[in-house]
């Protein structure tokens, strides 16, 4: 059963019923004291009528007056009447009022002396509880009788109650795919309005991310534009070239540029990764060691540094290195760190120096400082942008033509420092020249306390 509507419904009607029999218990234990009250001044008041002077009969006909069985003794014990002899009452009579159980069930009986005689008068209880029933029924008859018109009336107040719901199921049915405002919360009741609320923090969020994407689109769009018309204009070279030093050249003027477009495709690709829900890729975090993940980013950009005479190196020592451990993804880290020396790799000039350091354990920090042009401190925030490239990156400044950066590196540096709860900073580095990027994780993400 997922209707609301008939949960309620079954759950109200349910609780009525439960109500009708409580109250049906209560009244019929009600109804019975009131009915062995009257009940029991009956006896005492016919007990009271019955002769006081010694008879041999009694006058008139008491065999069924309501079940009631009448005993009369002398005072000497001999029994001078017995309306109903078959019934297996007390021989002998205990003043007052008495509960008897016989095999044909129990009885209520009263015993007094009336002038020379001892009266006993006894009825069924079961008279009595039949009583207490008819008038419990009759009491509760009129509310088990309007049950289907109460059952109709909690229905028509359920549905109207869920009005607001289908209301607002109707103003999203409504709307067009790119419609994201946000639904109105006037005249809603306050149960409603954390939905909507909910639903309307959900559609901004939606709008900001069909937002972004539709700017990343028109940026990706927008950069790959400039290399493919480069490799369009390389190709047309190649084909005019009548020497065979022309078209070499032009060959490796194509395989740069292939190169270029193929690094910027990848680092989009890397970008679009990185974007998706933070919450998502959160769940998947385990608590892993960091000195591997360094170790595999060195390694990995070994060989290109010594092709371009470039001294990399990591300082990791191993009482540090044992204890750094983070919550996060080994993958995404990887990208993150491998962003950071490839970047440091395209500015180093050659015969220049990389050192990635671990920095400290508690909190984890993590350094990597090269000896290039450096970035200006007016810059240092703006190159965290998507497709930024500032003054250290044209090749006019550096000439250089492995300069050209795609403009995405640090923006996938920051997107993943964050998913990981670090902090990413630019700073001078410790020599004359160069740059020094520190990426700190919080104590939340690190796997030893801040203390160790």
């Amino acid at each position: 059963m997922r209707s609301i509507r008939r949960r309620l419904l079954v759950g109200l009607l349910l609780t009525l019923v439960a109500a009708l029999l409580l109250a049906g218990i209560a009244i019929f234990r009600q109804a019975r004291t009131e009915a062995n009250a009257l009940f029991d001044f009956q006896l005492q008041q016919m007990a009271l009528s019955l002769p006081a002077e010694p008879f041999s009969s009694v006058p008139g006909d008491h065999s069924d007056a309501g079940g009631l069985v009448i005993q009369i003794w002398s005072r000497n014990g001999v029994e001078l009447y017995y309306s109903h002899p078959r019934t297996p009452l007390p021989p002998r009579a205990e003043l007052g009022f008495t509960t008897v159980q016989t095999p044909e069930g129990d009885w209520r009986v009263y015993a007094a002396l009336v002038g020379d005689n001892v009266v006993q008068l006894a009825q069924p209880m079961v008279i009595r509880d039949s009583l207490a029933v008819s008038m419990a029924l009759r009491t509760l008859f009129p509310l088990v009788i309007a049950m289907p018109i109460l059952a109709l009336l909690v229905w028509i107040v359920v549905g109207r109650g869920l009005q607001p719901l289908r209301r607002v199921t109707r103003a999203l049915d409504a709307r067009a795919p790119g419609a994201l405002s946000e639904l109105p919360e006037a005249g809603l009741p306050d149960e409603v309005r954390p939905l909507v609320r909910a639903l309307n923090s959900l559609l901004g969020r939606l709008d900001e991310a069909l937002v972004q994407q539709k700017a990343f689109v028109a940026d990706a769009a927008h950069e790959l534009r400039t290399p493919l018309a480069a490799l369009q204009l390389q190709v047309q070279l190649l084909e005019r070239a009548h020497t065979d030093e022309a078209r070499a050249e032009a060959m490796r003027d194509l395989r740069d540029g292939v190169r270029r477009a193929s690094h910027l495709v990848g680092q989009l690709l890397t970008l679009a990764r990185q974007e998706p829900d933070a919450a998502r890729a959160a769940s998947a975090f385990t608590e892993l060691p960091l000195t591997p993940v360094l170790h595999d980013v060195v390694a990995h950009h070994a060989a290109l540094a010594v092709a371009r005479g470039i001294d990399l190196g990591l300082d990791a020592p191993d009482d540090m290195a044992a204890r750094a451990r983070v919550h996060g993804d080994a993958n995404a880290l990887q990208t993150l760190f491998g962003n950071l020396v490839d970047n440091a790799l395209k500015y180093t000039p050659q015969g220049g120096r990389i050192d990635v350091r671990l920095v400290s354990a508690g909190p984890v920090t993590v350094e990597v400082e090269d000896t290039g042009p450096g970035i200006a401190p007016a810059e240092r925030e703006r190159v965290f942008d998507r497709f930024f490239r500032g003054g250290d990156g044209e090749p006019s400044k550096t000439g250089d033509a492995r300069a050209e950066g795609s403009g995405l590196g640090l923006a996938i540096v920051r997107n993943i420092a964050q998913a990981h709860g670090a902090r990413v900073e630019l700073l001078d580095a410790r020599g004359d020249h160069g740059l020094r990027v520190r990426v700190s994780f919080d104590a939340a993400a690190s796997g030893v306390p801040p203390s160790l």
